[in-house]
C-alpha cells in the first residue's frame, strides 16, 4: 500500500539563478495564459492532444518554453477546463432540480492562471544529485542548486522513496523559493488483527478535535486560541480587500497565506498528537460529505446576522484538511482511519439509544438524554457515537473480509437498515476488541 506524501524543498540559491527561476516560473505563467485564450476561443476545448497540437509551436517560439513544459501547460490548462465543464453540468443537474437558480459563471470567460507554480517531471525537468543537491530545467538552462529539507522528507528521498513530478513554489514575502516533491511511500496493508484498539474522533470548532476509545480513554484539543486568531486574520483581509488602496494592497501582500498557514500548522499538531496517542489503532471519522447542504440552515435573506456569520465560521475552517493530516499519518504509524456516517452522532445517547434534537438543549456543549437522564460533554457523546460505530465497522471487516472505507449512502434501504443497526449500540467498556 502507498501513502502520498509532500516533500518540501527549500532551496539555496545565489542572485544569478534566483532570477532564471523567477523569469520560467514567469514564462510558465504567461504560457498557461496564452494556452487558456486558445482553448476558450476554440469552443472551450478540454483536450490535452488537441491543446498540444495547436500550441506547442507558439510555447516553444514565443515563451522559449522547453520541450517538457510546453507539453505540461497544455495538460495543465486542459485539467482546469475540464473541472470547469464538470461544475458546469452539476449547474445544471441542480437547477433543474430546483436546488439552485445562480447559472455557473466560470466558463464565462477564460479562465486566468495568476499564480506562477510550475510543474517540472521527474527525469525531464529535474534530477537529484548527490550530496542534497537537485538539478532544474530554466530558459537558459539546468541549473544545479543545494537544498534542505525535513530530516524525514530528506531520508526517504536517498533511501528510494518513488519520486513524482514536483512544483516550484515561490514565496513572494519571503522572496525563497521551495521545490515541492511529490513522494509515494510504501507501508503495509493493514488488516483487523494489526489493530489493538477502536478510537472515535469528533471535530468541531469550540474543540478541533475530541477522541473516545472503547476502552474509557478521551482527550479534547482545545481550538480557543486559534480558531478567533484565524478570524480576526479573515476580518482584516476583508476589510483590507474592500478599501482597496496601495498601501492595503502591499498590507495584503506581506500577511497574504497567514491565516492559511495558521490553520494548517493547526492541524498538523492535532493530528499528530491523535495519531500518536493512539498506535496500531482504527480511527473513526465522521463523513463529512455534503455536510453543509445536509444540515438545514437558513440562508441569505432567511438569515439573520447571527445566523449567517455562524454558517461562515463553520464554512472557513479546513475539517477535510484535518481528517487527510490525520489519514496519512495514521498509515505511518501503523494505524488507519474509516470514514464512519456522521448523522445523529451528536443526537443519539450512547447508552439507551434515544435519538431526539432535545438532547442538545439549546445546541450546546452539555448532552442531556431526554430518556435516561444520561449527562455528558456533547462532543465527548459524539466521539463516543463514532467509536460504536467504527467497532461495529471493525466486526463487519473481520467477519466479511471486506472493509467500507465510506459509508454507503446510495440506497435509502441500505441507510435505514444501517441506522437501525446504530440504534442498538451501547456504550459500555466491556465493548473493546479482544488483543
Amino acid at each position: 500500500m502507498k501513502i502520498p506524501l509532500t516533500a518540501k524543498l527549500k532551496l539555496q540559491t545565489d542572485a544569478a539563478q534566483f532570477n532564471a527561476l523567477r523569469a520560467t516560473q514567469l514564462a510558465y505563467r504567461d504560457g498557461l495564459n496564452s494556452v487558456s485564450c486558445y482553448a476558450f476561443e476554440h469552443g472551450k476545448m478540454s483536450n490535452k492532444v488537441r491543446l498540444q497540437d495547436g500550441t506547442y509551436d507558439e510555447l516553444r517560439a514565443r515563451f522559449k518554453i522547453p520541450a517538457q513544459m510546453a507539453c505540461s501547460i497544455p495538460r495543465q490548462v486542459g485539467a482546469t477546463y475540464k473541472a470547469l465543464w464538470t461544475k458546469v453540468r452539476q449547474n445544471a443537474v441542480q437547477r433543474k432540480a430546483g436546488v439552485t437558480k445562480k447559472r455557473y459563471q466560470g466558463l464565462d470567460q477564460a479562465p486566468k492562471f495568476v499564480s506562477p507554480t510550475l510543474t517540472y517531471q521527474l527525469g525531464h525537468d529535474y534530477s537529484f544529485k548527490r550530496e542534497h543537491r537537485v538539478s532544474i530545467l530554466t530558459l537558459q538552462g539546468r541549473i544545479v542548486l543545494p537544498y534542505t529539507a525535513y530530516s524525514q522528507h530528506g531520508a526517504l528521498i536517498e533511501r528510494g522513496a518513488h519520486i513524482g513530478a514536483a512544483k516550484l513554489w515561490y514565496d513572494k514575502p519571503c522572496k525563497q523559493f521551495y521545490l515541492l516533491v511529490s513522494l509515494d511511500v510504501e507501508v503495509e496493508t493493514p488488516t483487523p488483527e494489526t489493530h489493538t484498539s477502536v478510537v472515535g474522533i469528533d471535530v468541531g470548532l469550540r474543540y478541533l478535535a475530541v477522541s473516545a476509545t472503547t476502552r474509557g480513554k478521551q482527550s479534547f484539543h482545545s481550538g480557543k486560541r486559534i480558531v478567533p486568531k484565524a478570524n480576526h486574520y479573515a476580518r482584516l483581509r476583508k476589510r483590507l480587500q474592500r478599501k482597496g488602496t496601495r498601501s492595503a494592497t502591499r498590507r495584503l501582500v506581506v500577511m497574504s497565506g497567514r491565516e492559511r498557514r495558521l490553520k494548517a500548522d493547526a492541524n498538523h499538531v492535532v493530528s499528530k498528537r491523535l495519531v500518536g496517542a493512539h498506535p496500531h489503532a482504527l480511527l473513526g471519522l465522521e463523513n463529512l460529505t455534503d455536510i453543509r447542504d445536509r444540515t438545514k440552515r437558513r440562508k441569505g435573506k432567511q438569515a439573520g446576522k447571527k445566523q449567517r456569520k455562524a454558517n461562515a465560521a463553520y464554512a472557513k475552517w479546513t475539517f477535510a484538511e484535518l481528517h487527510a493530516m490525520i489519514a496519512y499519518k495514521a498509515l505511518l504509524h501503523e494505524s488507519m482511519a474509516i470514514k464512519i456516517d456522521a448523522r445523529y452522532t451528536s443526537q443519539a445517547c450512547p447508552i439507551c439509544g434515544h435519538t431526539c434534537k432535545g438532547n442538545r438543549p439549546n445546541k450546546g456543549l452539555l448532552f442531556v438524554c431526554q430518556h435516561c437522564r444520561y449527562t455528558l460533554h456533547a462532543d465527548l457523546v459524539g466521539a463516543r457515537n463514532v467509536a460504536l460505530r467504527t467497532l461495529l465497522a471493525r466486526q463487519d471487516w473481520t467477519r466479511t473480509g471486506r472493509l467500507s472505507i465510506a459509508p454507503d449512502v446510495s440506497s435509502d434501504e441500505v441507510k435505514a437498515a444501517r441506522r437501525q443497526r446504530y440504534a442498538e449500540l451501547r456504550w459500555s467498556l466491556d465493548t473493546s476488541p479482544a488483543l
